[in-house]
């Protein structure tokens, strides 16, 4: 009774794709480590390939599997939603991060994904302290190893920016440590800890920042080698203050004047240095991978998402930030190498976000796209409206590409305020399919109504849609447009591949070498890693384990 009982379980874990990794994964590691790095395409690792050395990137892709049509399946694509919906299997539509920021409609204040009022900064007295993971409505991976093991797993999430810490580490870690520009220390915040701990204080010390913003930065290689990006003196790039030009070489020393002092690290691929060096020091200080509990770091590379914006994704800054990034990858692998032991972890790379080419410079080419200006649509909005419904504020705001309509005309009763509110809504949808730049105009209720797996671009708004939190109606704009209201720099938020599409690559124990062309959400991480810990999924979870990983039918070699 037993083995046929065994039989029927084998052969519905195969059913639903999950025995392969089940089989595979023998053992499971001692660590993992999860790697997001803010703005990274997934061409990147083709592009650059060439002049990545063998022990970073290219091990990674070269010795791990590689998924190379993994996508986000929402919208917003931000750094908050992103971050949360790679480490809870799920997207904003249940784990309620819709944004970095948004309009909250009960305070009808603007609210940060991980801001939290009752908390305060520790390690820095005006840091940016003051938040928490309360606002992601599900558990983690990183929360599920911690309630599998009974708190007995280290969990520890940094980055240089607070949500890149705080969202990944989960609700229950054991630390979370973000960059503080103003003193260029690691700082938490009272959710976490009450004080600092001695290594971080240690850490700290070395004053690293300042020793990077003393130097130069200046190609890693003989810039006429930097072929696959554009010229240097790129008139579509934003110049840091003290530049005449947006060119190489950056006299940090002379520049940091002006550009924030020690917050100037963000803009400058020796934040990732700094990163690095503290992503080691983790490992070595809480002792990650040492007893028999399988502990998480989880690491958010920011400062590629800041240069990105500023330069685009052809520029040399951007290259040269991702040639110093694959020597970083090189050296923490090394460490883990020593410290964990080859073969003895997992690591997983992914990223938040892709990123749009610039506008400004799709048009000089002849290619459809533009700069689409929020404020100057809210000016517009506000005053046809007025046409219809004068003396009445009908938007309450903007924002994210959504629209909050003033709920004090439509909740009360109809009589008294003399709006109708399925009126409002369609004068508004025939405004805005009308505008330049935007695409298509979903209402609340055609969004409420749809089903969460629908395909196309309404499918993507649904998943990032969450009934509580968004507006009343959602709009994206056409391919190649931005939400911008310069020409300079880029940015990312959209529905499109060049947002969506980004690398998702697996390595280590149980990890075969290969790679698969099979589409995958960004929501298959999270399974895919509860499979391997062999601990449940997180609560809200959509996502699906990858098979292919240990199953070789389905992959490209």
């Amino acid at each position: 009774m037993k083995s046929s009982v065994g039989k029927a379980l084998s052969v519905g874990l195969m059913i639903m794709g999950v025995a392969p990794l089940v089989q595979a994964q023998k053992t499971t590691p001692r660590l993992v480590v999860g790697i997001v790095v803010d703005q990274m395409r997934q061409e990147y690792l083709y592009r650059y390939a060439p002049k990545f050395g063998k022990g970073g990137f290219n091990r990674l892709t070269g010795d791990g599997f590689m998924l190379t049509n993994a996508h986000y399946n929402y919208v917003p694509t931000f750094t908050g939603p992103g971050h949360a919906s790679v480490y809870t299997g799920t997207t904003p539509a249940i784990h309620g991060i819709i944004g970095n920021d948004w309009y909250d409609k009960v305070s009808r204040t603007m609210v940060n994904c991980v801001g939290d009022e009752r908390q305060k900064p520790v390690g820095s007295p005006n840091g940016n302290g003051d938040v928490s993971p309360w606002r992601m409505l599900s558990t983690t991976i990183t929360d599920e190893l911690e309630i599998a093991t009974q708190r007995r797993a280290k969990v520890v999430g940094i980055s240089m920016k607070d949500r890149g810490a705080v969202l990944p580490a989960g609700h229950t870690p054991d630390g979370a440590y973000w960059y503080d520009g103003g003193t260029g220390n690691f700082i938490t915040s009272t959710y976490y800890k009450q004080g600092t701990p001695e290594w971080l204080d240690i850490f700290n010390n070395r004053k690293l920042a300042d020793q990077y913003l003393n130097q130069e930065w200046k190609t890693l290689l003989p810039i006429d080698q930097y072929k696959e990006s554009g010229i240097d003196d790129s008139q579509y790039e934003v110049k840091l203050k003290g530049k005449e030009k947006p060119t190489f070489p950056y006299n940090l020393k002379e520049l940091r004047k002006q550009n924030g002092e020690l917050d100037m690290i963000n803009y400058v691929p020796f934040g990732d240095d700094l990163l690095t060096e503290l992503a080691k020091t983790v490992v070595e200080a809480e002792t990650m991978g040492k007893d028999e509990w399988t502990d998480f770091l989880t690491i958010s590379y920011s400062t590629p998402d800041i240069i990105g914006h500023s330069m685009g994704p052809n520029s040399i800054e951007v290259e040269d930030t991702y040639l110093r990034l694959d020597k970083n990858i090189e050296d923490l692998l090394t460490t883990l190498d020593q410290r964990v032991g080859a073969g003895q972890y997992v690591v997983f790379l992914t990223a938040d976000h892709a990123v749009a080419d610039i506008a400004q410079g799709l048009k000089d080419w002849n290619i459809p796209g533009g700069n689409f200006k929020i404020a100057a649509l809210e000016t517009e909005l506000g005053d046809f409206l007025q046409k219809y419904f004068p003396g009445k504020k009908v938007i309450e705001k903007i924002y994210n590409q959504q629209i909050f309509l003033n709920p004090e005309l439509f909740d009360g009763d109809p009589k008294s305020s003399g709006i109708d509110f399925v009126i409002a809504t369609e004068l508004i949808t025939n405004f805005l399919l009308a505008h330049d730049g935007i695409a298509q105009v979903y209402t609340r209720a055609l969004l409420r109504q749809g089903a969460y797996d629908e395909k196309g671009v309404k499918g993507m708004i649904i998943r990032g849609y969450n009934a509580k939190r968004s507006g009343d109606i959602a709009f994206e704009l056409e391919p190649g447009w931005v939400n911008s209201a310069g020409t300079l720099g880029t940015t990312h938020g959209s529905s499109y591949a060049y947002d969506t599409h980004v690398p998702m690559v697996f390595y280590g124990t149980g990890i075969r070498k290969g790679s698969s062309d099979l589409y995958h959400p960004i929501t298959d991480i999270a399974p895919t890693l509860s499979v391997l810990l062999r601990i449940k999924f997180p609560n809200g979870c959509t996502g699906q384990p990858i098979s292919e990983l240990a199953l070789g039918t389905t992959a490209n070699k």
